[in-house]
Order: C-alpha cells, then sequence, then structure tokens
C-alpha cells in the first residue's frame, strides 16, 4: 500500500534527474512511497533518461506529457496518477530536496489526517529573494486576508480527500498560492518545518533569471491573486 505519493515536474532538467532519483534512494527507508516524475513537455534528453532510471529503481514512475503548458499542470498530472492517501509535490532542480516530502510527512505523523498541510519554509536563500518572498507575501496576506508566508516553499503535502474537493486549479506558477491559500480559507491545520534551499547545480530557472522576468512573474501572480479573491466572493 502507497502512504505517500510524491510528485515533481520536470521541464528541461535531464541534467539533474540521476542525481535526483540516486540521492533519494539512499535516503529511502521505507516502501509506503512512490516517486512520481512528470515530464512536462521537455525538449531535451529527459525522456530517455527517465526511461532508464525508471528500469533501476522500482519506487519510481514517470509520467509524460506531450508539452508544456504549465509549472501547475504538470504537478496535477502527477497528483492525478498518484496512489497515496497522502500526495506531496516539489521542485526537480536540486535546489529542494525531494526527501524533504518524507522529512515532513514522518515529523507530523501523529497529527496526519485529511485536514492537514504540511509546507516547507526555506533557509540560507539569497538576500534578493528573501525580500521578494517579503514582499509578495505581504502583498498576498492583505489581499486575501488570510497570513500566508512563502508562499512557493516547497514541499507541499497534502491529503488526497483534500485535493479531491479543489476545482478550477491555476495550470501555471499560481498551483502553489492557490492550494496554500484554501488550505488557509478551509481552516486547515498547518504544519511548516525548515528546508535547506542549496543553490541551482544545473541549468537555470524557467522564471527566476532576471529582473525583467521577475517582473513578469509578480504581475502575472497579482493578476491571478484578484482572480483568485473574486472567485471566492
Amino acid at each position: 500500500m502507497i502512504n505517500l505519493s510524491i510528485v515533481i515536474p520536470c521541464f528541461n532538467e535531464s541534467e539533474s534527474l540521476q542525481a535526483l532519483v540516486k540521492n533519494f534512494s539512499k535516503k529511502l527507508n521505507r516502501k509506503d512511497v512512490e516517486l512520481i516524475l512528470v515530464n512536462n513537455g521537455s525538449n531535451d534528453s529527459s525522456n530517455s533518461k527517465l526511461l532508464n532510471l525508471k528500469k533501476n529503481y522500482s519506487f519510481l514512475k514517470t509520467i509524460k506529457l506531450k508539452r508544456n503548458i504549465g509549472y501547475g499542470n504538470g504537478i496535477l498530472q502527477g497528483l492525478k496518477k498518484a496512489k497515496g492517501n497522502f500526495i506531496a509535490w516539489t521542485h526537480a532542480d536540486l535546489q529542494t530536496d525531494p526527501y524533504d516530502a518524507i522529512i515532513g510527512f514522518q515529523k507530523y505523523k501523529k497529527e496526519l489526517s485529511p485536514k492537514t498541510f504540511i509546507k516547507g519554509s526555506r533557509l540560507k536563500r539569497p538576500l534578493k529573494d528573501i525580500f521578494f518572498t517579503i514582499g509578495m507575501s505581504i502583498f498576498e496576506s492583505i489581499l486575501l486576508k488570510k497570513f500566508l508566508w512563502d508562499i512557493n516553499a516547497q514541499p507541499n503535502i497534502i491529503h488526497k480527500n483534500f485535493f479531491n474537493t479543489l476545482n478550477k486549479i491555476p495550470l501555471d506558477f499560481s498551483f502553489d498560492l492557490f492550494f496554500y491559500y484554501n488550505a488557509k480559507k478551509r481552516k486547515l491545520k498547518i504544519f511548516r518545518f525548515p528546508v535547506k534551499y542549496p543553490k541551482r547545480k544545473f541549468g537555470l530557472s524557467h522564471w527566476n533569471t532576471d529582473f525583467k522576468n521577475k517582473m513578469k512573474f509578480i504581475k502575472r501572480t497579482i493578476k491571478y491573486s484578484f482572480q483568485l479573491k473574486k472567485s471566492y466572493k
């Protein structure tokens, strides 16, 4: 029986996949966990890497999407295929450790229920990123009238029952905000735990590359935040 499913969307992350799965395997000490890597429309060698990895690791499942229509969609398609009662998601860039999901799951095992929401809280980040997080957290908290901090921190762990009650799930980077806000609105018991956030080892961020792209991200997030507020009036 699978108790925890961990979903990771992968878009052109071929360089990090081998290390990601290998490191996860070394730490894995339980058999009720599945790792689902979603090839989110990659145009590099990710698909062949994933197929080879799948042959060697029994806990690993893979999903291939023909095209990338958003970060959130990659996670969503993985969550739909997850077999665990609890489902989690995180990133593939090695800045977040997939095993953090198991740490959070084990840390709060006595409190686990359909009304539980577990989320990481990032440590040792660049100062400029901390200022960005503070600014967005203040804006979202005031606009949505819920205290929302470090919204894009990973991992996120929820019960499948909570997931099944949600609709109109965004398919882009608003995905994390949507789930965090709904957890607050529905008064789930939220637990935060510290996670390390080292520098990216391979490739480049798909949005946090320069000031221009960061501003685009902020504008899209602000626009969606007003839509989210309006949808719950």
